[in-house]
C-alpha cells in the first residue's frame, strides 16, 4: 500500500495510504482533497495535481484525453510540466513515497 504525501493549497500535509490497482483520485477525493466531479473519466480537471521531486519521470507520460483535458484548464489555472490529473495514474507499491501537490480548484 503505497504512501502518499499531498500539500493543499494552503500547503498543509497530508500523508494518505493508497491501494495499488486503485486511481491515485479516489485517495485524494477519500481524503476531501479534490472534488473529482466527473468520477475519472478525465472531463472535469478536478483532480488536477502538481507532481513534487522526481515523480514526474516515474508516473508514465500523460494520456491523450489527459493531455487534452489539462489543456483545457490553461485558461484557468497554471498547467506545469508535473501537472497530472489524478483520475489517470494508477497506483502501485512502486509509488511509495510519492509526493503531490493540490492544484488550484477551478
Amino acid at each position: 500500500m503505497p504512501k502518499i504525501t499531498a500539500y493543499d493549497q494552503e500547503g498543509k500535509e497530508h500523508v494518505l495510504t493508497g491501494a495499488a490497482g486503485d486511481a491515485l483520485m479516489e485517495s485524494l477525493r477519500d481524503a476531501d482533497l479534490v472534488e473529482a466531479t466527473c468520477g475519472g473519466a478525465a472531463s472535469c480537471g478536478t483532480c488536477h495535481v502538481y507532481l513534487r521531486d522526481d515523480w514526474t519521470g516515474k508516473l508514465g507520460e500523460r494520456t491523450e484525453d489527459e493531455g487534452y483535458m489539462l489543456e483545457s484548464l490553461e485558461e484557468h489555472v497554471e498547467i506545469k510540466d508535473a501537472s497530472r490529473l489524478a483520475c489517470q495514474i494508477t497506483l502501485s507499491d512502486d509509488h511509495d513515497g510519492l509526493s503531490l501537490d493540490i492544484a488550484p480548484q477551478i
